[in-house]
């Protein structure tokens, strides 16, 4: 079920609200549903779809499309499950309800369930059988169960059948278990396969970049189109910087695409198109503005204020953040810009963070979970970078050091709950990046899963410890426990879904540290 032009960009009202509960329809519901969850008013949309839902329980379309909905915009697969086990009891032959009932199933953990229900959905459609293949290793991709996808997929390649998903899903899995070079052709017979050409080449280039091929993966890299909200829209419009252009008095504004992280981490380039010549501007989101512009003086640093901005005239360039280390030469890791640190926190501010927090050194930050996000696609992966405030801490003391809070967003509220040793809260004071910053430097050691505030202490400079989910992004490689692109970070690999062992690894690294440390003279 798809939205309706512009059902992501109008505002929703009491009357949409009003006369849809009057009239509901599936189609009505997936739109206003969209349009809420797009204005971050995910509790209120929430609760519209159960109440309707529980006044139509009659109706599998409008069933249907309430689970579309929950499955694409929140974590509530409990109830995708709870909501299909009531279609599939109506309609036992609905395929796509048995279909959506095994995918919830393996999502919440239920998987011999979720298992069964699909080797009884394969015997039922022999005809089908590539399709719930495909479907099948991509729940399994997507929830982090990467052998068990890799394994039904090898069987499957048995029957010698290639279709697009098969393939591409063959690729991602052998990327995400740390195999990037093996699955550079599986990517490569993708995009053979694909009618998009786009959405394999994506994973090809990352793929690429990740088994350390950086000459054709950044390459590749850059020729996606550019992942931007409506806010953005502007900057794609203008002439996109490439490798070789000459910058040397020309406008040229850089901007925010896909996370926070892809900014923090890249924008180090924003110093060699400035020693070359170009008047800069970089745009980002609030959060980053007073961060950059402490950091960057010689460029100008704006605000990416809403859709329906008017565009400003006068640049030669644009480029999404992402695209830098392609257009500055990045070709092996000796390329990288090492001009480590390039995030600067301001002084009176550090002064001011240091005040507050408890005088007991080391001081260690922490940070456990990544921001939670309302696309499906970025759900399910920021359950897996994630982990949570007990399992980490949990493993990490007791230790003789002062343990500091980093953690922002609804994840913070863990602290609450938590009960051992006392873990100091400056984030009740942050109002941005740049406060953030401040904090860092008064610290002694970061440890961080794979989110925006890692980024951050790596371009201060700061010491600091990554844990990373067993199917590590591209930008750490398949293995080491070292980067090229901050040399004072070390990184604690996943080797399993549960970060539980590998908070006991980081655990002992932790005391060991903690009995050598000398505080800096």
């Amino acid at each position: 079920m798809t939205a309706q032009p512009g059902a992501e960009t109008a505002s929703v009202t009491e009357k949409e609200i009003a006369d849809l509960q009057a009239h509901p329809t599936p189609q009505t519901l997936y739109n206003t549903g969209v349009k809420l969850f797009l204005e971050q008013r995910g509790t209120e949309a929430f609760q519209l779809i159960l109440d309707l839902v529980g006044k139509h329980l009659d109706d599998t379309n409008m069933i249907a499309a309430a689970s579309s909905l929950l499955w694409e915009y929140t974590a509530r697969h409990d109830v995708v499950v709870i909501l299909m086990r009531h279609v599939v009891q109506r309609e036992p032959y609905n395929l796509p309800a048995k279909l959506s009932l095994a995918n919830a199933l393996i999502t919440t953990g239920e998987e011999s369930e979720g298992y069964g229900l699909f080797a009884q959905l394969i015997e039922q459609n022999p005809t089908r059988r590539a399709d719930l293949c495909e479907n099948l290793s991509k729940v399994l991709l997507d929830t982090g169960r990467l052998d068990e996808a890799i394994r039904i997929l090898e069987f499957w390649g048995q029957t010698g059948e290639e279709t697009f998903a098969l393939v591409n899903n063959m690729a991602c899995a052998l990327q995400n278990v740390g195999r990037s070079r093996e699955a550079l052709p599986w990517f490569k017979k993708a995009v053979e396969l694909a009618e998009d050409k786009k959405r394999p080449a994506f994973g090809y280039a990352v793929s690429q970049i990740k088994a350390g091929d950086f000459k054709e993966g950044w390459y590749n890299y850059v020729q996606r189109d550019p992942i931007v909200d409506d806010e953005s829209w502007w900057f794609v419009r203008l002439p996109r910087l490439r490798h070789g252009d000459n910058v040397a008095g020309k406008r040229v504004i850089v901007y925010q695409e896909q996370g926070f992280g892809d900014t923090l981490q890249f924008i180090r380039s924003a110093a060699w198109l400035l020693d070359a010549g170009a008047d800069v501007t970089i745009a980002v989101p609030r959060p980053l503005v007073r961060l950059l512009t402490q950091s960057f003086p010689r460029a100008t640093v704006k605000e990416i204020r809403p859709f329906g901005e008017k565009p400003e005239d006068g640049y030669d360039y644009s480029a999404p953040i992402p695209d830098l280390p392609y257009i500055v030469g990045v070709v092996s890791d000796e390329t990288i810009p090492a001009n480590i640190p390039y995030l600067r926190a301001d002084p009176a501010d550090i002064e001011k963070f240091a005040a507050m927090l408890p005088p007991g050194r080391p001081r260690i930050g922490l940070v456990w979970a990544g921001a939670q996000r309302i696309k499906a696609e970025f759900v399910l992966t920021d359950r897996r970078r994630s982990s949570n405030l007990q399992d980490m801490a949990a493993a990490l003391t007791p230790i003789d050091a002062t343990l500091i809070n980093l953690q922002f967003g609804p994840p913070h509220r863990q602290i609450l709950d938590w009960k051992g040793q006392p873990i100091a809260d400056p984030m009740r004071n942050v109002s941005d990046m740049a406060d953030t910053a401040a904090i860092m430097e008064n610290l002694d050691l970061i440890i961080s899963v794979d989110t925006s505030p890692l980024h951050l202490a790596g371009g201060l400079g700061r010491p600091t410890w990554l844990v990373s989910r067993r199917d590590a992004c591209w930008r750490w490689r398949d293995e080491g426990d070292t980067t090229p692109w901050y040399p004072g970070m070390r990184i604690f690999r996943a080797k399993e879904l549960s970060f539980v062992p590998t908070w006991k690894e980081v655990g002992a690294a932790l005391h060991e540290w903690v009995a050598n440390w000398k505080a800096p003279s």
